[in-house]
């Protein structure tokens, strides 16, 4: 089965998103900041990573940073879901190894065309 990690502060995004990845075919693994998700990434090794930007101990742009220093980092998909809308962030996410980009609120369709560009 296809291991993903959705990576965010609110439990409530969290779940959202879990019930979406898991009608998509996914299993689900889940971290509350990037400091977590990096602990998490390197016991599951998932293969996609929805991850949020705003978050306490470590935010989604120096994880998705550290991520892709990693031996391994730059294998899995990484799609930032987030409200961060300034154009020079979002540029910033994408030339740090961010795949694709996502406006919350979203929904499975959503999700699903965005896994269907990046062909997954």
């Amino acid at each position: 089965m296809k291991i993903s990690m959705v990576v965010d502060d609110s439990k409530i995004v969290r779940k959202v998103t879990r019930k979406i990845l898991e009608a998509l075919g996914y299993e689900v693994v889940e971290a509350e900041n990037g400091k977590v998700a990096l602990d998490v990434y390197s016991e599951h090794r998932p293969s996609l990573i929805m991850l949020d930007w705003h978050m306490p101990e470590m935010n989604g742009l120096e994880f998705l940073k550290t991520l892709r220093a990693m031996p391994e980092g730059g294998e899995p998909v990484v799609i930032f879901c987030t409200t961060e809308t300034e154009l020079g962030n979002i540029q910033e996410a994408i030339l740090s190894g961010a795949n694709e980009y996502v406006m919350k609120p979203f929904d499975e369709d959503i999700i699903r065309g965005k896994l269907e560009q990046l062909g997954l």
